[in-house]
C-alpha cells in the first residue's frame, strides 16, 4: 500500500516504503548517534535525536502486535537534528550530508532550522552544523555565528567547501567515539585544548 506524507509546505512525499530524502543522511546520523551513545554510556553529555512531530490519521488495528500506520502527516516543522546537555550548556545543531566536492546548498536547510539555531545562539545556548562532504570524506563542525555571518555577507546559494574549510573545524572520527565532537565544543565554548582527548 502507497502511504502518503504531507509535510508542512503541503509536499506529499509517497511511501513505498518511505521513498523520500530524509534518510539520506543516514550514515552521518549513525555516527552521531553513536558518538552520543558513548557519551551517554561514559557520563560526558546528555545529546539526543529529536524525533519528527507528525500526526497520525489512519491506523489499521489487525491486533496488539501488528497495528500499523496508514497515513500520518508531518504536523509542524521539526526545528533540528539533534539536542541536549553537556556541561550545563544547552546543545543543539542539525546534521547535514552532500555528494558536492566543492560547496554545501543551502536547500539542505530549512530556513526554520536556521533561524532557530539563530535563536539558540542568541539565547546563550551552542547550536552548529554539522556537514560531511561524503565524496571527500571530510566531516566539519560549523558555528552558527559562521553560517549567520556568510547568509548576511553573501547572495550564494550554496557555502563553498573553502569557506567551511576556512571557518569551520574537521570533526576528528575514530572508532568509539565514531565522531568527536565534544572535543570541539571544548575548544570553542568552554576554553579547553583542542588536541585532549576524551
Amino acid at each position: 500500500m502507497v502511504r502518503k506524507l504531507k509535510y508542512p509546505s503541503k509536499k506529499v512525499l509517497q511511501d513505498n516504503n518511505i521513498i523520500n530524502y530524509k534518510n539520506r543522511g543516514l550514515g552521518l546520523e549513525n555516527d552521531i548517534n553513536n558518538s552520543n551513545k558513548y557519551y551517554l554510556e561514559h557520563d560526558i553529555a546528555l545529546i539526543y535525536k529529536k524525533p519528527t512531530p507528525i500526526k497520525v490519521v489512519k491506523v489499521d488495528y489487525n491486533n496488539r502486535i501488528n497495528t500499523v500506520i496508514k497515513e500520518a502527516y508531518y504536523e509542524i516543522p521539526s526545528t533540528t537534528d539533534y539536542n541536549g546537555l553537556y556541561k550545563g550548556k544547552y546543545i543543539d545543531f542539525e546534521a547535514k550530508e552532500t555528494q558536492s566536492k566543492t560547496s554545501f546548498s543551502l536547500k539542505n536547510i530549512h530556513d526554520h532550522q536556521i533561524k532557530h539555531l539563530i535563536n539558540v545562539l542568541n539565547h546563550g545556548g551552542i547550536s552548529f552544523l554539522i556537514i560531511r562532504f561524503c565524496t571527500l570524506n571530510k566531516t566539519f563542525l560549523l558555528e552558527t555565528s559562521k553560517l549567520e555571518s556568510f547568509l548576511n555577507n553573501e547572495t550564494r546559494k550554496s557555502i563553498p567547501l573553502s569557506y567551511i574549510e576556512n571557518n569551520g573545524y574537521i570533526i576528528k572520527e575514530g572508532y568509539y567515539p565514531r565522531l568527536n565532537y565534544i572535543t570541539l565544543i571544548d575548544k570553542l565554548y568552554l576554553g579547553d585544548n583542542y588536541e585532549d582527548e576524551i
